[in-house]
């Protein structure tokens, strides 16, 4: 059977940043970037992920478009005979399973206040109350597993018409109104009376708050945020490097990846800190910052209720591009080792998807009880897993894989990402990847431990 492809270059391009920016751009970075020095993170950040982020990114589309296979399939087609590389392949695929046992879950919520805010339901709630509307909501299993299942159940759904007719189009499609509901965003917030403040706090330069935190701690955070952002290590990326063409080089397709990925996050910034600043709100972490400082300020702002929408349809659109790309990565590794039709494929994912999301939803009420890794609930702790452990490790493998000759080998992989035409991959980085690399991945890893 012929391999799927891409319908276009901007398909592929859109499609893999698709699956990059998530929820991390939004929640995680103008956060992180403002807690660590503004404009001093950043700096880290970009050197980062051109040093870390871009190079593993080729490793992984490396894998995948050489071999045009996904995961497991690709590790056999490449390694040496006899040896077991293809195992990190399996894990791999367990973890993308993983992580959409929690982030349909998260998805599920971005849905369920995109409809609270389009319907009007916090017209008129008082600033005190809006922390009420989150806590109901994660309070309330049958309504969570509602918003769950329609974003699991509509991410299958599209996947049923393949890869150009599904995936393609309906990335293509939510990635453009995605950058245009950014921008529109971004320049509402910029309006506001006190916006300066916030963007000021957000990108300038600030040694003393990047001293307060101890510079190495920026220094490691940028890292870390870098290369989670391109979610590397699970084979996410890998699978649509199989699909790709052999016309232009991995090298220039990754930074343009990382480009669309980097200008979302930094968006967001600017649509949360002017905001925030104008309205006296404390730009807090993780979901609080989504869910319970935004609709503050969505609630005191002159129309609110099409700000809000507008910026959960962003937010939905965010996770749904990520569910879709990671969704096809199981139904492929499902046809490529057990030989099952799409249909077959979808069908059987999309119950067993249901089924396991159910624990996470779950651990905000009837199993609340339920504390496991570092005293977290079931999403924290399944996070903890693919982020800390899977994402790091995996991406320590591909790089092994590429750059050693016990694997692939550097020479293979080096030819394969600078075939085409575009920025080529010096010979000259062979040692930098071999001793330099793999210590920052491990630096990773064991700071995500502790």
């Amino acid at each position: 059977m012929e391999r799927e492809s891409f319908k276009s270059r901007l398909g592929f391009i859109l499609v893999s940043a698709g699956c990059a920016i998530g929820i991390g751009n939004v929640w995680k970075f103008p956060y992180v970037a403002g807690e660590n020095g503004g404009g001093i993170f950043v700096l880290f950040y970009l050197l980062f992920l051109l040093i870390m982020g871009v190079p593993v990114l080729t490793m992984e589309l490396a894998v995948g478009r050489a071999s045009r296979k996904s995961a497991v399939q690709g590790y056999k087609e490449l390694e040496p005979k006899g040896s077991k590389w293809h195992i990190h392949g399996w894990i791999a695929v367990i973890g993308c399973y993983l992580l959409m046992m929690y982030y349909t879950t998260v998805s599920g919520w971005m849905l369920g206040y995109f409809v609270k805010f389009f319907k009007g339901d916090f017209v008129g709630v008082v600033t005190e109350n809006v922390d009420s509307v989150f806590s109901a909501m994660q309070a309330n299993p049958t309504e969570m597993m509602v918003w769950m299942s329609i974003v699991v159940v509509l991410g299958f759904m599209v996947l049923i018409f393949g890869l150009k007719n599904g995936l393609e189009r309906i990335s293509k499609t939510m990635m453009i109104g995605l950058l245009g509901l950014i921008v529109i965003l971004a320049v509402n917030s910029l309006t506001l009376e006190g916006a300066a403040e916030g963007v000021k706090f957000y990108l300038l330069p600030d040694l003393g708050r990047a001293m307060e935190r101890g510079i190495g701690n920026v220094i490691t955070a940028a890292m870390n945020q870098s290369f989670f952002t391109l979610s590397l290590g699970i084979a996410s990326m890998e699978i649509f490097g199989s699909y790709m063409t052999k016309d232009n080089t991995l090298t220039g397709e990754s930074v343009r990846i990382c480009c669309l990925d980097t200008f979302v996050a930094l968006m967001s910034g600017m649509i949360i800190f002017p905001a925030c600043f104008s309205f006296g709100v404390q730009p807090d972490a993780g979901p609080n910052l989504i869910f319970i400082t935004l609709p503050r300020v969505f609630v005191n702002m002159t129309g609110g209720r099409l700000w809000g929408s507008l910026f959960f349809l962003f937010m939905t659109f965010a996770c749904f591009t990520t569910v879709i790309a990671v969704f096809e990565n199981l139904l492929a590794a499902c046809m490529d080792n057990f030989g099952w039709s799409r249909k077959k494929a979808v069908v059987i994912n999309c119950i067993f998807i249901l089924v396991a999301s159910v624990p996470c939803v779950l651990g905000y009420n009837l199993w609340s009880d339920i504390k496991l890794i570092n005293g977290g609930n079931i999403l924290d702790t399944e996070d903890f897993i693919v982020s800390n452990l899977l994402l790091p490790i995996g991406s320590l493998v591909y790089l092994l894989f590429c750059v050693t000759k016990w694997g692939w080998g550097f020479d293979k992989y080096l030819e394969e990402v600078n075939t085409g035409s575009g920025l080529k991959m010096s010979a000259k980085l062979k040692p930098y990847f071999q001793f330099v690399l793999p210590i920052l991945i491990l630096v990773i890893l064991i700071s995500g431990l502790i």
